[in-house]
């Protein structure tokens, strides 16, 4: 027996048997307008080369929408020492398609970062922490992205904890705001869930596809608009509240933003928030 719902399935994987095929990088770089030399900055801090655009929703919005200039910090390049160099040619591609900045931590990116080499080899991570910090310090940055303390896996979860051991490292004036971000585990506590127009994702996929070496293990470039849209069925009762009306848009990135202020993370408002198109996301930092 057939319905519309079996034709609606065999069109998904059509499509992602079809994406297959598609070019991997190589697109020709497109103009970005330019921004203003004192452009208010957003930090991500990618565990890994390809997080800047699998999380980037809400950076790239602030971008386009608001001005913002994004630095993309490569906080490691992997742990295979052979593709290092090579993930970060790939990396800087994806970053100049997205009109990112793109800043290294060390020649070959951090290593050990992770919660057992905090725990067990502290010159170690206090050095690294001194990479973070002073990046901070350098850029003075309005927003900084980085993973949640629970996203499974050990780099992300070791970037958690860099990067909140470098906050606490600043002087006491520095302010900034701070959206956790998450893709391997969910968080408990999302506050904000930010639409990506058809346009921003197509671009975050064709960024992502520079990852030439990633996606051609795995190609879960193509799976990125599934991952947003279960983004969507979620966000609108984890963030939008248990009940409420389900979204009217199909891709969207989940987040918890809170403010770093006097040496602590705090909220800046209650419940959750919902950034539809339309609406500038400088509002969320106002």
């Amino acid at each position: 027996m057939s319905t519309p719902y079996h034709t609606y399935v065999s069109a998904l994987a059509q499509l992602v048997h079809d994406g297959k095929g598609f070019q991997l990088g190589g697109f020709p770089m497109p103009a970005h307008p330019p921004l203003a030399a004192d452009a208010p900055r957003v930090l991500i801090f990618s565990p890994h080369p390809d997080d800047e655009c699998i999380i980037g929703g809400l950076p790239l919005r602030l971008q386009r929408e608001a001005g913002y200039r994004v630095v993309n910090v490569a906080v490691t390049q992997g742990s295979n020492k052979a593709r290092q160099q090579g993930r970060w040619d790939e990396l800087a591609k994806a970053c100049e398609y997205l009109g990112f900045d793109l800043v290294q931590t060390i020649p070959g990116g951090l290593e050990k970062i992770n919660a057992k080499a905090r725990a067990g080899d502290p010159a170690h991570w206090a050095g690294c922490v001194e990479v973070i910090a002073n990046i901070l310090a350098e850029h003075q940055p309005r927003v900084v992205c980085f993973p949640h303390e629970t996203d499974w896996n050990s780099s992300h979860i070791g970037t958690y904890h860099l990067v909140m051991d470098a906050l606490g490292r600043m002087p006491a004036d520095f302010t900034c705001h701070v959206a956790e971000t998450e893709f391997w585990g969910a968080m408990a506590t999302p506050n904000l869930m930010v639409e990506s127009s058809v346009q921003d994702l197509a671009d975050m996929m064709a960024a992502l596809s520079f990852h030439v070496g990633e996606v051609q293990r795995n190609p879960y470039h193509l799976l990125v608009p599934a991952w947003m849209q279960d983004n969507v069925r979620r966000g609108g009762e984890v963030v939008g509240g248990q009940g409420g009306a389900a979204p009217d848009f199909l891709f969207a990135t989940i987040y918890r933003l809170r403010q770093w202020k006097g040496g602590a993370l705090q909220y800046t408002y209650d419940g959750g928030r919902i950034l539809a198109a339309g609406t500038s996301p400088a509002t969320l930092l106002a």
